[in-house]
């Protein structure tokens, strides 16, 4: 079949462990889609990581009844993972227009996707957390908000990754006397099978767990905490008063903390809504920024990135509602 190439758009929402592009139309309808691994520019270099990238593009060109991707889309939009910093983002951004998809090429980071996701317009703050943390505000106007999260280095605490790494180090000290009594000494090494921390740290150590299981103690410790466990409640309380700071510091540098103003929480582990987590989340925000208004983006990220594009097209109303019929959001 054939397409029309007016006013095309790419929507590109590549986070660290899976890509979703979809091609548009201008009226928000969704042309063609596809999907692919995880976009992370720090292992494999910006060009490999877009070259993979194009292939995903193409995929989902093809699916839109396409037979090459088109020389220009007139607006792409791409949410990626690992565009944290300024330099990061021109990086990128500049290996985006080198594949010549379209003249206006816009870059955010993957959080963006989200934030859009859960608003009906670009206003608003968003706390992510899935395998790290990060927060992003936006106006309007352009104005945004936003954190380094690099890691540790960058004043970072929690995420999925960091609760595992926390809760290990709890368990390993309690078991070995160093550290106060915590349940986490049983559950963690029980997920495994294991009798002992000892032998989750030596099965760990030496590979025997691969490094990309670790996620899996995430909800371990969430679990442990519900069951009375007074360390891993103090873990997730801990992660609470993270997303409290980042996003009433988000909200204070773009002066929403006095409005009423969406806060959206989203990734594995907000989404997953564990009932301690929430409570505190709320009751703390309702100190700093009594007017927010905390909710849940449960829609696919990749329909933020689309409405980023149908923005920087100058859509109407009734294109963001088409898109957002389309995933559900």
């Amino acid at each position: 079949m054939g397409v029309n190439l007016d006013g095309l758009l790419l929507a590109v929402d590549a986070g660290n462990s899976k890509t979703d592009v979809a091609v548009l139309a201008p009226d928000g309808t969704v042309l063609g889609e596809a999907r692919g691994g995880g976009f992370q520019p720090p292992v494999v270099g910006v060009e490999a990581a877009v070259g993979a990238l194009a292939e995903i593009v193409d995929r989902a060109w093809q699916a839109a009844g396409g037979a090459a991707v088109p020389v220009a889309f007139a607006q792409v939009a791409a949410c990626l993972a690992n565009a944290d910093l300024p330099v990061e983002e021109a990086a990128l951004k500049a290996g985006l227009e080198a594949r010549g998809w379209g003249g206006a090429v816009h870059v955010w980071n993957d959080t963006f996707a989200i934030l859009r996701a859960g608003v009906d317009e670009p206003r608003g703050v968003a706390v992510v957390c899935g395998a790290g943390i990060n927060c992003v505000g936006m106006l309007p106007d352009g104005r945004t908000a936003r954190f380094p999260a690099i890691g540790k280095i960058s004043g970072d605490w929690g995420g999925g990754g960091g609760m595992a790494e926390e809760a290990l180090w709890f368990a390993a000290r309690a078991e070995d006397g160093r550290g106060e009594p915590t349940a986490l000494a049983r559950t963690l090494p029980g997920h495994f099978g294991l009798p002992t921390m000892y032998a989750l740290i030596e099965a760990l150590h030496l590979g025997r767990i691969p490094v990309e299981r670790r996620h899996e103690l995430t909800p371990v410790l969430f679990r442990t905490s519900a069951e009375g466990d007074p360390i891993a409640r103090s873990l997730v309380d801990r992660l609470a008063d993270e997303v409290v700071a980042l996003a009433s510091v988000a909200l204070g540098r773009l002066g929403l903390l006095d409005e009423e103003v969406p806060v959206l929480l989203g990734g594995s582990v907000l989404a997953a809504r564990h009932p301690r987590l929430d409570d505190r989340i709320a009751g703390l925000l309702a100190a700093k920024a009594p007017k927010a208004v905390v909710g849940v983006v449960a829609a696919p990220p990749v329909l933020g990135a689309g409405l980023l594009a149908l923005d920087a097209a100058g859509a109407g109303p009734a294109a963001a509602e088409r898109l957002r019929g389309y995933y559900g959001g």
